[in-house]
């Protein structure tokens, strides 16, 4: 099999994993990158989990950590998500991929070029499409979410968490001292307002609204004093701490909409005489 229909996407947290599952359902082999100790949230729906276990399963789709970029091309034809620890993402020279996704969501471009693949798209603030990517996903919720940008940039970051449920800050758990992070409850619990969810060096993380525990920082990882940590959804809905979001799924559809335009953008200008 060769390795036109190959995707690497940097980064593997809940978006990018939304990406990855609406990609390979479309019929793309996919390479993800991480770092060792990813800091993602929504964990159960991140294949960036896989760095801790091994192997997980989002929605049917299962992702596995490889070695090296030979293992990770194995993985990824045989119909599974590869995912390398390989932060500078050496794996795009080494396999060089039709497209590469950058879905770290830094905020700002920390080592993506347009040389790197034929498509490059990148999502969020922090990218120029036609400078930095050949096309950039808009990822703030409102009317623009998963719009493709060809010319320009992401709305900015505004720092204020999207509106669920008609919260917005109140929803997202912080780390009130620098420590080691230890979970108390698991997502999928029910939590109050007031209740501790977790501890930082024994000083208590607490909820400020009621709802379900959508997300939860993996155990043992050092934080620091504002860290998100953790994510309530007031609308209590258990089964989506457990299935890709809308906003995966809308930013998803942005990034196929893309790759599809410039496929086929070649194709004809291959086929006009």
């Amino acid at each position: 099999m060769g390795r036109e229909n190959l995707v690497v996407i940097k980064g593997a947290g809940d978006l990018a994993s939304g990406v990855a599952h609406r990609l390979w359902r479309a019929g793309f082999q996919i390479i993800m990158t991480e770092i060792p100790q990813p800091t993602v949230i929504r964990r159960t729906v991140a294949f960036a989990e896989a760095v801790y276990e091994g192997v997980v399963e989002i929605e049917g789709l299962r992702g596995r950590l490889v070695r090296d970029g030979e293992e990770a091309w194995q993985v990824a034809s045989r119909d599974e998500v590869a995912v390398l620890v390989d932060p500078q993402a050496g794996v795009v020279n080494e396999l060089r991929p039709q497209v590469v996704v950058d879905a770290i969501m830094a905020k700002t471009n920390v080592g993506t070029s347009m040389d790197q693949a034929p498509i490059v798209i990148a999502l969020g603030p922090g990218f120029r499409a036609g400078r930095d990517a050949h096309a950039v996903i808009e990822t703030m919720r409102g009317h623009y979410l998963g719009r493709v940008i060809f010319h320009g940039e992401a709305l900015p970051n505004t720092g204020v968490p999207g509106e669920v449920g008609g919260y917005s800050s109140e929803r997202v758990i912080r780390a009130p001292a620098e420590g080691k992070f230890q979970g108390l409850k698991r997502i999928g619990d029910w939590v109050q307002a007031g209740e501790v969810v977790a501890t930082v060096e024994g000083v208590p993380v607490v909820s400020a609204i009621d709802g379900i525990l959508r997300g939860m920082l993996h155990d043992g990882l050092r934080v620091t004093p504002g860290m998100k940590v953790g994510d309530v959804d007031p609308r209590a809905q258990r089964e989506h701490c457990f299935t890709i979001s809308d906003k995966a799924r809308a930013i998803a559809g942005g990034v196929l909409e893309a790759i599809l335009f410039f496929q086929n953008r070649r194709i004809i200008s291959l086929s006009s005489p």
